[in-house]
C-alpha cells in the first residue's frame, strides 16, 4: 500500500536521493514527457545523477527538451513515476519491468491512479502532471529556466487540449502565466504542437474518419483502427493520441470512442465524453480508469466483441443521463 504524501515530503525525497531514475508511461505524450524533462533538468541543476526511461521511443518533436535517457549509465538508486496511473502504463519495453516493480515516487494526477508506489503525490484537480512539477521545482530549490519552462508548458498545454478541456481550471492558467514569464516559447511550442501533422498523422486521420460508425441514434461516434493501418500509415504511437478527440468533435455526438488495435491484437479504447457523461465510469467495468471526460481502457478480443463491450457501457451512461433527465451541465 501506498503512503500518500504531502508535496514538502515529496520534495524531501527528491532532494535527499541521487541517481534518479524517472519512469514515463509507455506510448508517451507531452505530460508524460515533459514531466520528466523538467524534473530531470531540476535535478541536474542539484548536480544529481538523473536519466529517463521510456518503453516506447520518444517522439522527435519532444527532441528540444534533449533529455538523457537511460542506458545503464548508473545503478538507479530512487526511481520517481511521472503520469503514470497504473503498473500496466509503464510497458514492457526497454527493461522497463525491472524497474517499474519498485517505485519509491509517483506523482500524478489521474485519480484513478492504482497506488502502486512506495509514495504517492498526488493532486487529482490538477490539469497535467506538469501542472504540479511548476509548484513543485520551485520548492526544490531550483528556479524555473526557459528551458524547463518549455516542458513543463508542454505538458499543460497538451494536456488540456491547448486550454480547451474541462480539466483546465484558473490554476492552470497561473501555472502556464508562471512559465511564460519563466521564458517558455509559447508561440513556437503552440506551433510545433498544434498547428503541424506529419503526412503519416493526416493519413491515420483519414482512415480513421473511413471507420466512423455511429450508435444510439447518432449520440455516440466510433472510429476504429487496425493494427494493420497503423502499420501501414507510419505513424508514431504518440501522434495518434490526437485521433481521440476526433469523434466527440461531431454535432450532436456526446460520447467519441477511439479503438487502436495494438501490435499484438488487444484494443485500446479511449473515451471522451461531454460535461455531464462521466468517461472514467464507462471504461471502470472494463478495467480503465482515467478522468470525468478523457478515459481508455484496454480489451484482449475480437474487434466485434471489443467494439460491443464497450457499446454496452455507453449505453448504460445514456440510460444514466436520460434517467437524470437528460440535461447536460454547463
Amino acid at each position: 500500500m501506498t503512503e500518500y504524501l504531502e508535496m514538502s515530503a515529496a520534495v524531501n525525497e527528491l532532494l535527499a536521493e541521487d541517481e534518479i531514475l524517472i519512469l514515463c508511461h509507455k506510448n508517451p505524450d507531452g505530460d508524460t514527457i515533459g514531466s520528466a524533462g523538467a524534473l530531470y533538468w531540476a535535478l541536474r541543476a542539484l548536480g544529481k545523477t538523473a536519466a529517463v526511461l521510456c518503453s516506447d521511443p520518444i517522439p522527435q518533436m519532444y527532441n528540444y527538451m534533449m533529455l538523457e535517457t537511460y542506458s545503464r549509465q548508473f545503478k538507479p538508486k530512487f526511481v520517481v513515476a511521472v503520469d503514470v496511473a497504473s503498473m500496466q502504463l509503464f510497458g514492457e519495453n526497454n527493461d522497463m519491468q525491472e524497474f517499474s516493480q519498485n517505485v519509491n515516487l509517483c506523482i500524478d494526477h489521474h485519480g484513478s491512479n492504482a497506488a502502486y508506489a512506495y509514495g504517492t503525490y498526488l493532486d487529482a484537480d490538477a490539469a497535467a502532471c506538469c501542472e504540479i512539477l511548476t509548484e513543485l521545482i520551485p520548492m526544490m530549490g531550483v528556479t524555473i529556466d526557459p528551458h524547463m519552462a518549455d516542458c513543463l508548458y508542454t505538458g499543460i498545454a497538451t494536456d488540456t487540449g491547448c486550454f480547451r478541456f474541462a480539466s483546465t481550471r484558473a490554476k492552470t492558467h497561473a501555472a502556464a502565466a508562471t512559465l511564460m514569464e519563466a521564458g517558455a516559447n509559447v508561440e513556437e511550442l503552440n506551433s510545433i504542437l498544434f498547428e503541424s501533422k506529419s503526412r503519416a498523422r493526416v493519413e491515420v486521420e483519414r482512415m480513421a474518419l473511413e471507420s466512423l460508425e455511429y450508435y444510439f441514434e447518432n449520440r455516440c461516434a466510433m472510429v476504429c483502427l487496425t493494427k494493420e493501418q497503423i502499420a501501414a500509415s507510419g505513424v508514431p504511437a504518440a501522434e495518434l493520441e490526437d485521433i481521440t478527440s476526433l469523434p466527440l468533435g461531431i454535432e450532436g455526438v456526446q460520447v467519441g470512442l477511439t479503438l487502436r488495435q495494438q501490435p499484438l491484437g488487444s484494443y485500446k479504447i479511449s473515451v471522451r465524453t461531454v460535461r455531464g457523461i462521466a468517461a472514467n465510469e464507462i471504461v471502470t467495468c472494463l478495467g480503465g480508469g482515467g478522468h470525468g471526460r478523457a478515459a481508455g481502457c484496454e480489451i484482449e478480443g475480437m474487434q466485434e466483441n471489443v467494439k460491443a463491450a464497450i457499446l454496452r457501457e455507453v449505453e448504460r451512461a445514456l440510460k444514466k443521463l436520460d434517467e437524470q433527465g437528460g440535461e447536460l451541465s454547463l
